[in-house]
This record gives C-alpha cells, structure tokens and sequence, in this order.
C-alpha cells in the first residue's frame, strides 16, 4: 500500500500559493472582457489580439492553479522526490498556449492588413483598454513579487506573461491612436504582427525555460559556486570530495555529493563530518535536500564512480 508522507511546512508554504493563481484567474476574466468590449468598439485587429492574448491568460491561470496543486503534494511511495516539477508542466504549457495565440493573432492581422477596415469610438476603446492593462500592470507585479520570494516558476512565468501583455497592450493603443490620427488604417494592422512576434519571444522563453527544469539543469552558477565554498572549507587533513551533482525541481533542490575520508576514521568520526557539511549545504542553498556519500580516500574504488555510471567490474 502507498502511505504519504508526512506533509512539511515548505508543503504548507507552495499549496497556499493557489490563491495567487485565483488571482491571475480572475484578472484573466476580467481583462478579458474590457478588451473584448474594447475590440467591439473599435473594430481595431490589435485589440482583438490583446483580448486573444487575455484568453491565454485565462488558460495559463487555470494551468497554474491545477499544477500548484499537484506541486503543493507531499513525496510518496510513488514519487520520493515530491511532486516540484509539476510546475514546469504548467509553465511548459503556458508557452505552448502563448505561441498558439500569436498565430491567431497574425492570422488575423494579415487579414486586416489585406482588408481594411476603418477604426471607431476610439477614444472610448481606449479607454477601456488602459484599464485592463492597469489591472493586469498590478497582478503582474504581485505575481512576480510572490514567484521570486516564494520561488515558484508557475507564479514567475505568469507574472512576465502578464507583464508582457501590459506591454502588448501599450504597443496596441499606441497603434490604434496614431491609425486614428494619421487614417492609415494599415498601421493598426502592423502593431499587430509586432505584437505577435513579441508573443512568439515570450513563448519560446518560457518553454526553454520548462525544457530545462524538465531535463534536471544544474542548479544557479551562483548556488553553485555556494556549493564549492562549503565544501572547499572541510579540504584538508586527508578529506577531499568528488561527484557533487545538483538539480532543481521547482523550488526544491537536491544536492548529492562523495564525500572522501582518512580509513582510518570512525563510523562516527565520519557522521558528525556529513552532518556539519550538510547543515553548511542548507545554510548556503534555500530548500535544499541533501544526500552524502562517505567513502574512504585510501580505497582505488571510491574513485571508480566519479561519473555518472561506474564502470562495470570496478
């Protein structure tokens, strides 16, 4: 039978995260609306790509909530490592979403731009638009703010994803002012390729950056280095290390590392060392599960696995 484990405070910590994503759900919803509003007034095809972009928002929030839950579970039987890495799912598919609308949004700005068709209620329309974008300026910011404190990728991508919707819309009122002002009515349809190929940008990041919590990267340059200060500091009298391996999922990291010591040492002699290197490690590096292997530095095997895979036979 699979008996979970028992819940930790950094569990507590990722599950009440979901009210963030409430958030960004419900400021999907309704800059949804005004820019849809927006687009009815006007008839601008760059209004209707912001309020397409909004749709993903919505999407990309619904993402984010269903994979913080799963995030926010204890490790079990099934997964000892815990359930981190479901947020680069999340992110992962927000990006996905995110290049899926920047081909519907310059699907419909070649066609417009192939079609004209004059502006109206212009004023009114934009109105309406900088009020969404405001909204969206302010969640953004709070998202982002929690995201890094908390270090949850799920609440990062989707603060720049907002982000990058208020500088789409800013690009979108700026065209529609001046197709407005100037009466070329081509103009709004080119701020709206633009602001497809700014979509395209943020997508493309955001799935690069999935790939890689996917793949098990490295954690930060700067953790690392962090890492080595540490473990530098325990060089001496006849101890030494090797295979120090890292890996984020989430905001967890998992740090394993051989730890090398004198034969002659006491079984005890080399527990207390492991568990000041390990309190050291979790000083240096925030949410951090740790696991040390002790091997002794006279023995020719202790270096048979250096790598990934040890030789067979060795």
């Amino acid at each position: 039978m699979t008996r979970p484990r028992p819940k930790s405070s950094g569990l507590a910590s990722r599950s009440s995260l979901k009210r963030f994503a409430y958030l960004s759900i419900a400021a999907a919803l309704v800059t949804m609306g005004l820019k849809g509003v927006a687009y009815l007034m006007t008839g601008s095809v760059g209004l209707l790509s912001d309020a397409l972009e909004s749709l993903v928002n919505l999407a990309g929030a619904m993402m984010a909530l269903a994979m913080l839950t799963v995030a926010a579970r204890p490790e079990d039987d099934d997964h000892p490592h815990g359930h981190g890495k479901a947020e680069y799912f999340s992110s992962g598919v927000e990006g996905t979403l995110i290049l899926v609308a920047a081909v519907s949004i310059g699907w419909a700005a070649i066609a417009r731009l192939l079609h004209p068709k004059p502006l109206e209620q212009v004023g009114m329309g934009l109105v309406v638009a900088v009020a969404a974008s405001a909204l969206n300026l302010v969640v953004a910011l709070v998202l982002l703010r929690t995201g890094r404190r908390e270090q949850s990728i799920t609440l990062e991508a989707n603060a720049h994803h907002l982000l990058t919707d208020v500088w789409t819309s800013v690009g979108v009122v700026v065209g529609v002012w001046a197709t407005a002002l100037t009466g070329w009515q081509p103009l709004d349809s080119i701020v709206a390729l633009l602001v497809a190929l700014n979509i395209v940008w943020t997508g493309t990041s955001i799935v690069r950056e999935s790939v890689h919590g996917l793949m098990d990267r490295a954690v930060s340059p700067a953790e690392q280095m962090a890492l080595l200060a540490v473990m530098d500091r325990y060089r001496s009298n006849g101890v030494d290390f090797h295979a120090l391996r890292t890996r984020q999922a989430g905001a967890r990291r998992f740090v394993s590392v051989h730890v090398l010591v004198p034969g002659a040492w006491t079984v005890h002699d080399g527990h207390v060392l492991l568990e000041r290197i390990e309190a050291d490690v979790r000083t240096a590096v925030p949410n951090v599960s740790v696991l040390t292997h002790l091997e002794s530095v006279e023995d020719p095997a202790s270096w048979a696995d250096v790598g990934l895979d040890r030789p067979a036979g060795s």
